[in-house]
């Protein structure tokens, strides 16, 4: 991998740890993503910069809003970071895990199936 590769191909690690934490919802998942964003803030900072931490912050953000869709301000947040991710297919997938995970979540209504072949048998 070349010096330019780098930060895209650990945007894209970052990408890919904040997917399967979407999907697991695993505190050791969530580690991982604190860790990879700590490294790519320690390794894209400026020596004379203190404190940058744009990706633990977005990393927080964004992993906040997985978990707490009861906030209100979730939605925004996960539209808002959705929205930076330049690779179509990791966009399409994150989008996929969290909507998968409001289908999932809501209550299926069981159908009451007694009365399916009423009128068909002439009873």
């Amino acid at each position: 991998m070349s010096s330019q590769d780098w930060p895209a191909q650990k945007v894209r690690e970052w990408l890919l740890a904040i997917l399967r934490f979407a999907v697991t919802l695993d505190q050791a998942d969530l580690a991982a993503v604190q860790a990879i964003a700590i490294e790519m803030d320690r390794l894209g900072s400026h020596p004379d910069a203190a404190g940058f931490a744009f990706f633990a912050r977005s990393s927080a953000e964004f992993c906040h809003a997985i978990t707490n869709k009861a906030d209100p301000n979730s939605a925004a947040v996960l539209h808002r970071q959705l929205a930076r991710i330049d690779d179509p297919r990791l966009r399409r997938a994150l989008e996929a895990a969290l909507d998968c995970e409001k289908r999932t979540a809501r209550k299926i209504k069981k159908r009451d199936d007694s009365n399916l072949w009423k009128g068909l048998t002439g009873t």
